[in-house]
């Protein structure tokens, strides 16, 4: 690492930025895991709108790419649709 003010700040803020996206990241799986766990249909369909803004989120913030979400919210609707 360079022994510049401007590097080491930038070392600084990709360090919070990493555990802050760590943090979202399992957040989101925790919830999804929670959420494939339940058996209660009417738990699911109220909670499914939560996780899916969840991973909305993480999409727009480049935490993970906006296809592997669509395919998390299109797995997400498929067994609400199948419970229902």
């Amino acid at each position: 690492m360079a022994n510049h003010s401007a590097t080491k700040k930038d070392v600084r803020q990709a360090a919070k930025r990493r555990d802050r996206n760590r943090y979202y990241g399992k957040t989101t799986r925790n919830a999804i895991r929670d959420l494939k766990a339940g058996t209660d249909v009417k738990a699911y369909t109220e909670e499914l709108p939560n996780v899916i803004s969840m991973i909305d989120k993480l999409a727009k913030r480049g935490i993970i790419h906006k296809n592997k979400a669509a395919n998390l919210k299109s797995k997400l609707a498929k067994k609400a649709n199948v419970t229902a």
